[in-house]
């Protein structure tokens, strides 16, 4: 690096330009003095829906222990993991839908467990 003369100058090395006065003075007026304080108070509902996002953690959780066919038990458990997650950060919609996906899924379930004990004790009755 050069020290002087070269084509990039270090900055204590240009001279800074000279300041001009400011032809008429100004005051400084803090701002409480120009304009009146307001303020606004919002009144929050709590939002419908959080009683309506619910997760079916108990059913996923019956589910997976007994009724886990096709590990529809394990996938319903997830989905009410999820719900109840997004129920805890705020998101209601997201909880609403991941909690009726898991509901879905736990009826899946109890039926093809349901269909498939009826086969079964169709087949060792002899009906079948």
């Amino acid at each position: 690096m050069m020290a002087s003369g070269g084509p990039y100058p270090f900055p204590g090395n240009v001279p800074l330009p000279p300041y001009q006065q400011l032809k008429e003075e100004r005051e400084l007026v803090p701002m409480e003095a120009q304009m009146p304080i307001t303020t606004t108070v919002v009144h929050m509902a709590p939002q419908a829906n959080m009683t309506l996002a619910r997760d079916h953690i108990v059913w996923s959780i019956f589910t997976t222990a007994y009724l886990n066919v096709c590990c529809l038990g394990v996938i319903a458990l997830a989905f009410s993991v999820k719900a109840r997650d997004r129920k805890l950060i705020g998101d209601y919609g997201g909880a609403s839908s991941y909690g009726s996906t898991a509901r879905a899924l736990n009826i899946t379930a109890l039926m093809l467990t349901l269909l498939s004990f009826m086969l079964i004790i169709l087949v060792v009755k002899g009906v079948i």
